[in-house]
């Protein structure tokens, strides 16, 4: 297969679940999509968890120290968090979503707002994570796409649940899975072996926190600004090169 297949076939799967998501959501109580956006959100954080317990990976406590990780996670989020406020991601992603559901949809307020959230919640969701940020990278160093072919299929079924709940603003988030993971791809492709397994673990432990975020969003218990939190992928590598040396 060529470098790329799996993104393509990510955005496939999205396209389609999202498609039959909006076919059968009409029909479906509010009471039944509040509590499979529960479902979601449930799902979510587990997902986070997993990847935020990477935080105790052997590879980063060798590379950093015992008490280095957490700090480094922490830091990466502040620093990040700062970055993402300043530069305002969150109200930029939501301008773009805004901007998409006027393309798409008919204009109105509960359509848009509807619409907004489905885009940002849904993008997050598919690209924040393990398998987004790793299996990009190592399809583009050549180790083969198992990895998204196995997201596709994960987020082929969470776009289905999504696009019942949030209408055609899940549809669109296919335009963010194509541009992250094909832009993650051709770093992988560039920077070849470069990264070290330190730096990607605490890259995944961020990116685990991050999806704390929109779990808590999806669970209705807060509206944090996760797109703000963005920033702090790329901080995390930089963290920990600091730390490395320091250690």
């Amino acid at each position: 297969m060529f470098i790329g297949a799996g993104t393509v076939t990510n955005m496939a799967t999205v396209l389609v679940g999202s498609g039959l998501g909006v076919l059968v959501g009409h029909r479906l109580a509010p009471r039944v999509r509040t509590t499979v956006t529960t479902a979601l959100g449930l799902v979510t954080l587990l997902i986070a968890a997993q990847s935020a317990a990477d935080v105790t990976d052997p590879d980063l406590v060798d590379a950093v120290g015992s008490s280095a990780p957490v700090l480094v996670v922490l830091g990466s989020l502040v620093i990040g968090g700062i970055v993402g406020s300043l530069l305002r991601l969150e109200d930029r992603v939501e301008d773009l979503g805004g901007w998409l559901q006027t393309k798409l949809t008919r204009d109105d307020t509960g359509s848009r707002d509807r619409f907004i959230e489905g885009f940002v919640i849904s993008s997050l969701v598919f690209c924040v994570g393990p398998l987004t940020i790793l299996g990009s990278i190592n399809e583009g160093l050549g180790r083969g796409a198992d990895q998204l072919y196995l997201k596709a299929a994960l987020d082929g079924f969470a776009s289905l649940a999504f696009a019942a709940s949030f209408g055609l603003g899940v549809m669109a988030s296919v335009l963010s899975v194509g541009a992250i993971q094909g832009t993650l791809t051709v770093v992988g492709v560039v920077l070849g072996d470069v990264l070290p397994d330190a730096h990607l673990v605490a890259l995944t432990a961020t990116g685990g926190l991050i999806l704390v975020g929109v779990a808590i969003r999806l669970l209705d218990l807060k509206p944090i600004p996760v797109a703000d939190l963005l920033p702090a992928l790329l901080v995390a590598p930089l963290l920990t090169e600091i730390a490395v040396t320091l250690h």
